[in-house]
């Protein structure tokens, strides 16, 4: 992300054709400002560093998530129980999440460095019935 903003300020006249190549948008909303983090796909508020982006082809909403990683460009472990309170439309597959750092210069950063490798645990009760995915 850093480098992306750098890339940006230094060539302004470039930006909108980037931005114009991916047709992804993500489009945000104003919301009170007593709200203790944005709303989530859930439609309460995300937590920081308790709250991850799945997706619900694998992962339920609402599901308790055991994530063991490591915290971003370091070899420091990140192990703890999440939430999955949100979805993404870059977050495809069994094993993928985006991680809520919250707000701040501290969360920018370590959201912008965030690329890790690691491994999830669903925790789901005895008898739930897993979808079957094509």
């Amino acid at each position: 992300m850093q480098g992306i903003k750098a890339w940006a300020k230094q060539n302004p006249d470039k930006l909108q054709e980037l931005l114009n190549y991916n047709a992804s948008y993500v489009f945000f909303r104003e919301l009170p400002r007593d709200l203790p983090g944005p709303l989530g796909a859930l439609g309460v508020p995300l937590t920081a560093r308790r709250s991850i982006a799945v997706d619900t082809l694998y992962i339920p909403l609402g599901a308790p998530v055991f994530l063991s990683t490591t915290m971003p460009n370091s070899r420091q472990p990140l192990n703890r129980l999440m939430l999955a309170q949100d979805t993404g439309g870059a977050i495809r597959g069994r094993v993928r999440a985006d991680f809520f750092w919250g707000f701040g210069e501290e969360a920018a950063a370590l959201a912008g460095r965030m690329r890790q490798s690691g491994r999830m645990w669903v925790l789901l009760p005895n008898g739930y019935a897993v979808p079957a995915v094509n």
